[in-house]
């Protein structure tokens, strides 16, 4: 999508971006990419040992989410920073169930830019994020700094 600082304002919405179910198969794969193999991502029995109902999503695949919707607006060689804060553990689909899990393994996020500035000769945006489950669940709080054509 081609995005000019020229015909963004503040206050405009980056279009809201929905993720597809997460899923056991999900992070399992995103644990062999990155190397992460904490047993609370893959682990049923160590998920429950430790008092979580079931196992988790890793933070950083969440964030990948984040930075795919980020991405689907805006092209990555204009992004400048990216940084958010976790707020919320998110649990796979149940497959068994999986009409009743969707909504808590459906990723959804938003942003709002909230300042346009110049910094090193370039023409910038600040957009603020925020990533949630189909609930309502916060996720994670970020924002993203862009330089644009």
């Amino acid at each position: 999508m081609n995005v000019c600082y020229d015909n963004i304002q503040t206050g405009d919405m980056m279009p809201p971006y929905t993720s597809l179910p997460i899923t056991r198969t999900h992070l399992v794969r995103y644990a062999g990419a990155s190397g992460d193999f904490n047993p609370l991502h893959h682990d049923e029995s160590f998920a429950k040992a430790i008092g979580l109902e079931t196992v988790i999503s890793h933070g950083m695949f969440i964030m990948g989410i984040a930075g795919e919707a980020i991405t689907a607006w805006i092209d990555n060689k204009c992004l400048r920073k990216f940084s958010v804060h976790f707020m919320g553990m998110t649990q796979p689909a149940d497959l068994d169930d999986f009409e009743n899990t969707k909504g808590r393994a459906t990723i959804t996020v938003t942003g709002k830019v909230v300042e346009k500035f110049e910094e090193n000769g370039e023409k910038r945006i600040r957009c603020d994020i925020i990533a949630q489950d189909a609930l309502g669940s916060r996720k994670l709080s970020g924002y993203f700094i862009a330089a644009l054509p």
